[in-house]
């Protein structure tokens, strides 16, 4: 078979399980959190007088709780499947979003608490629904296209970029703050719910591509603990470390920084949904790049792309197409980093421990995601203004992309890994 005919049969075969990950992804819990907190901070200043800190700690919370659960759920995909994990967190996610809406009101002292318990929950069921369950499945239908259909998977995160900021500030303005975590709740429980239950499901060991496997069938890849002595690996972590303090912060603050340069609410949810159409842009290019050329002359030059985003931001004031320059070259790099992670863990590891490797270089991602606004928000009430904090997130994403210019050359091979018992079981359909 040619490789031009069994990149079509990867398409051919795995095209209604990637749909159904792509609205896993939309509708899970990496992208809807970052893309409501931000259009939170004017109503809960007005209705609790919060600092900005205050409100966008929540993001940190369930930022640094996900990101620490991500190789444990991780494993659960390794070891269960990715359908059970995935279907089920998906479920628990819509319904503990869903619950923010019962946050009480200001003549209750514990509300600030109350709200952060919320967050909790939200980070401690939540993190199945995210890339870090999605993508296995997804590496064990394709190889030759693995770039793109990831790159395709991760466009989820893209729609949510597009859609969930315009739902958020629809359902503030018309029903308030509270019912709107429950409108956008809807998302994972009547869209992305109904069709993975019906289309989601990992491949039979004889739909698996062949190049990930070894001459008996068995999945290849390195262990764990294998992965965590390679230089490659701690490279990878932290250039995510980097990139992602630089890039959580401005995203989630993007709205506020664009109030203060004199935009208002709708204008700025139109700037975000640049963004999300910078995200997409960079998904699927990124993939078709990485499909075709070593990692690192795709992943660097791309990468660098926010640092003119922070220096367009710099300063007090700023026009509309300025601003949607700046969201979408953020944006695009955004879903550059993404497609790398679940690419290069694939590709400098191997498919046999994807979940729980992936989960572990998810955690820099995740955790320093979340941190990173408050580090945005600490300096805008401190400093009174983004400009400092952008200056050095200038310098941050230079230095995460380039190092992954000494990954070197992707692995010709790697060692089998015994199926684990439920493996089986794991990959028949439902």
């Amino acid at each position: 078979m040619t490789d031009q005919n069994t990149s079509r049969n990867e398409f051919a075969m795995g095209w209604k399980v990637l749909l159904a990950g792509v609205l896993g992804v939309a509708c899970g819990a990496s992208p809807i959190p970052f893309n409501v907190i931000g259009f939170t901070v004017e109503p809960l200043i007005e209705e609790f007088g919060w600092t900005r800190t205050q409100i966008l700690f929540p993001i940190t919370i369930f930022g640094i709780i996900a990101s620490l659960l991500a190789p444990f759920f991780g494993s659960l995909a390794d070891k269960y499947g990715v359908r059970k994990v995935a279907l089920y967190s998906l479920l628990a996610f819509g319904l503990s979003f869903a619950a923010m809406s019962f946050t009480p009101t200001a003549q209750v002292t514990s509300t600030l608490y109350i709200y952060y318990a919320l967050w909790v929950v939200v980070g401690l069921i939540g993190i199945g629904s995210t890339p870090v369950s999605w993508s296995r499945a997804i590496n064990l239908w394709f190889y030759k296209n693995r770039g793109l259909a990831l790159g395709i998977l991760l466009l989820g995160t893209s729609l949510a970029a597009i859609v969930v900021p315009k739902l958020a500030v629809w359902g503030i303005e018309n029903y308030g703050w509270r019912a709107m975590f429950a409108i956008v709740a809807a998302l994972p429980l009547f869209v992305a719910l109904p069709l993975g239950y019906f289309l989601f499901r990992e491949p039979r060991p004889e739909e698996r591509p062949k190049a990930i496997l070894s001459d008996s069938g068995n999945l290849t890849g390195v262990t764990l603990r294998v992965a965590l002595k390679d230089y490659r690996f701690w490279l990878i972590w932290l250039s995510i470390a980097v990139i992602a303090t630089a890039f959580g912060g401005a995203f989630i603050n993007l709205p506020t920084m664009l109030g203060d340069r004199g935009l208002d609410a709708q204008t700025a949810a139109s700037v975000m949904g640049v963004l999300g159409i910078g995200i997409l842009s960079g998904r699927i290019i990124t993939g078709a790049l990485l499909d075709r050329f070593w990692q690192g002359f795709v992943a660097f030059p791309l990468l660098c792309l926010p640092a003119i985003s922070c220096y367009v931001l710099l300063g007090d004031s700023i026009t509309f197409p300025l601003a949607a320059l700046a969201a979408f070259l953020l944006g695009f790099a955004a879903g550059a980093e993404s497609d790398l992670i679940a690419y290069l863990t694939g590709r400098y590891f191997g498919m046999a421990n994807y979940g729980k490797i992936y989960g572990m270089l998810y955690m820099p991602f995740g955790f320093f995601s979340a941190l990173s606004p408050i580090i945005y928000a600490s300096v805008r009430d401190n400093m009174g203004s983004y400009d400092p904090i952008l200056s050095v997130a200038i310098f941050g994403f230079v230095i995460g992309g380039g190092l992954l210019l000494f990954l070197g050359r992707y692995p010709d091979s790697f060692p089998e890994t015994d199926p684990s018992p439920t493996e089986t079981l794991a990959t028949e359909p439902s």
